[in-house]
């Protein structure tokens, strides 16, 4: 597999590590947030892992934060947000390194309807603006109709691609 130029199977651990922090962005049904974070932390946690300067951090959040709605909770923890904010922090976090590929595992399982399309909304205008291959899971046919490409399968195999063109129907 080539990501961003690389080959990726002639990796070796450390490499893939390195990788996987900085051009993979991973977005969970159940967020993955850390309770005993604030906000401005677990949105923080990818560049702290990759050793940015306190600064970077902190300016790269606020100005993320800001896309997401999320400026005015970046002291709250976890357990004080709705599902929504939540979300939002954890698509946050997953896109702070700017990363080549985004995995999502039903971004709008736990949302509600607004939401939901709120996130869509900045999923594509990641892709968009960044470049960035979004690959999503989902089980909702609204949700799916936002992807350029959409591939259903069964039982682990491609059963059907569709092209969305210039309409989402």
């Amino acid at each position: 597999m080539i990501l961003d130029g690389i080959d990726v199977s002639k990796m070796k651990n450390k490499d893939l590590s390195k990788l996987r922090r900085d051009k993979i962005g991973f977005i969970f049904q159940d967020y993955n947030l850390l309770d005993n974070m604030n906000l401005m932390n677990n949105i923080a946690l990818p560049l702290a892992l990759g050793k940015k300067r306190s600064k970077e951090r902190e300016d790269k959040v606020i100005e993320i934060a800001k896309k997401f709605g999320l400026s005015n909770h970046l002291d709250k923890y976890p357990y004080q947000l709705s599902g929504g904010q939540k979300q939002r922090c954890a698509v946050a976090r997953s896109l702070i390194t700017n990363p080549s590929v985004i995995f999502a595992d039903e971004p709008t399982g736990a949302l509600d309807s607004r939401s939901a399309y709120e996130l869509l909304d900045s999923l594509d205008r990641v892709n968009k603006e960044n470049n960035a291959t979004i690959i999503m899971i989902t089980h909702d046919p609204i949700t799916a109709s936002y992807p350029n490409e959409v591939y259903m399968l069964n039982e682990g195999n491609i059963k059907c691609k569709l092209n969305k063109g210039e309409s989402r129907k």
